[in-house]
């Protein structure tokens, strides 16, 4: 069957889903029930549409997946179990296909590299999936193939997001879109390259190795289609928003904050794709991080700019914070903005570093994006623009929330602002390293 046909025929026509419905009422279900059992099915079949077309369409998914917690709870409810399976897993490859793949990689006796490999995958993303294996040495290791094709899928997916520029200019007529796309293309084809991939995670996994609070896999081998690293146990992100109590969260929050805002200081890096399918909770308490293949590389370190013009924010002068942000591009030049407009659009987002002490919810989550979705020609958001230097950091601030809204931490942010962005602090750079939170 073709694509475009299991396209057409996944989700059941309205005709369809009318009469299946009418006919379990006669048969006693109430309302309520069969409109639930309706919006479960239509909901796993979206997550397996996403998942076989994967590419571009399976990375839509887990952003959808990290951002439900943005939408209002009688939405969101049907559709949460399912989107949170996006962030761990899509439907696999048959393992002929992943053979095939090892075969053209690493030799027809590719075998032998391995004292066991496990055919079934035990996670399926955009790009590749991973299997457990014993390498010849008898180490436990991850064996991640990428699919035959992605890279054609995604760049094909991205053509297509391309063809939309113009829309984006009328509804957002302060960004300037097209270096924004140069730039997404640029960083799509970077996470195709297994080679970079395995470049950076060796960088993290020897910076923080023997780290009390972190843990990162070392990579083992690589090769174009193919990257074997270090197996890491633990458990997925995503169970502990599902599954944990209060003070697991919060600590799993609070140690996500840490490792995204002291990796550029340490690293050099920015891990960029925060999404909970590439985050484990170690056994003994430690944040486990796996997926480098989107990375945004900072040798100098975090832009002081974010510290200074929060800073700034903080202590209420606004025509400061305009020209900040015009001086890097986020308003251009022709565009005028009204300053306490901008302040009120940024004030809840600035709310975190002025606190000892903040909570993030869905529901603080459901106001901020009920504000980004007004379209209206007075909203400011309409007139900011995305400098494409800028593009991976606002990435990783967009997910990052948006988990610690699923995860309704509650933690002392502040300090990670103060300890890891130079400029928010009186003093430039890092600050003393806070106190180990992996076993409190």
């Amino acid at each position: 069957m073709t694509r475009s046909a299991k396209l057409a025929t996944l989700p059941l026509s309205f005709a369809g889903r009318t009469a299946l419905g009418i006919g379990k009422r006669i048969g006693g279900k109430s309302a309520e029930i069969v409109a639930q059992e309706i919006q479960q099915r239509t909901a796993d079949q979206i997550f397996k549409v996403l998942g076989e077309l994967k590419g571009g369409a399976m990375k839509l998914g887990q952003a959808l997946s990290i951002f439900e917690a943005a939408l209002p709870a009688e939405i969101a409810g049907p559709y949460r179990a399912t989107l949170t399976k996006l962030q761990d897993a899509a439907p696999p490859l048959p393992a002929s296909v992943v053979h095939r793949v090892l075969a053209e990689q690493l030799g027809d006796d590719w075998r032998e590299n391995f004292l066991s490999f496990d055919d079934r995958p035990t996670a399926a993303a955009s790009i590749g999936q991973v299997h457990r294996a014993t390498w010849h040495d008898g180490r436990a290791v991850a064996v991640k193939v990428q699919y035959p094709g992605a890279g054609k899928a995604l760049l094909s997916d991205f053509n297509q997001l391309a063809r939309l520029g113009k829309l984006f200019g009328v509804l957002l007529p302060g960004l300037d879109i097209k270096p924004l796309l140069g730039e997404l293309r640029d960083r799509v084809a970077e996470e195709l390259d297994y080679f970079n991939e395995a470049e950076a995670q060796h960088a993290f996994a020897t910076e923080f190795a023997d780290d009390p609070d972190f843990h990162v896999p070392d990579v083992i081998a690589v090769n174009e289609q193919v990257l074997v690293t270090e197996w890491l146990d633990g458990t997925p992100l995503s169970r502990v928003i599902t599954e944990s109590d209060k003070a697991e969260r919060d600590r799993a929050g609070l140690l996500l904050v840490r490792f995204l805002f002291c990796s550029p200081a340490r690293v050099g890096m920015l891990h960029a794709d925060p999404h909970p399918g590439n985050f484990r909770i170690t056994p003994d308490g430690r944040l486990g991080v796996l997926d480098f293949g989107a990375v945004n590389r900072l040798p100098d370190g975090y832009p002081p700019m974010f510290g200074t013009l929060t800073r700034i924010f903080n202590q209420g002068d606004m025509d400061s914070v305009v020209e900040g942000l015009r001086n890097e591009g986020f308003i251009r030049d022709h565009i005028t903005i009204d300053p306490d407009a901008l302040r009120g659009f940024l004030a809840p987002y600035v709310e975190p570093t002025r606190v000892e002490e903040f909570t993030f919810s869905r529901e603080w989550l459901q106001r901020q994006a009920a504000t980004v979705a007004d379209l209206r020609p007075t909203n400011v958001v309409r007139h900011l623009n995305l400098p494409p230097s800028y593009m991976l950091i606002h990435r990783v601030h967009a997910a990052g929330i948006g988990v610690l809204c699923q995860l309704g931490t509650t933690a002392r942010f502040r300090d990670e602002v103060i300890t890891w962005v130079p400029g928010f602090a009186d003093e430039p750079g890092p600050g003393p390293q806070p106190e180990p939170v992996a076993t409190g």
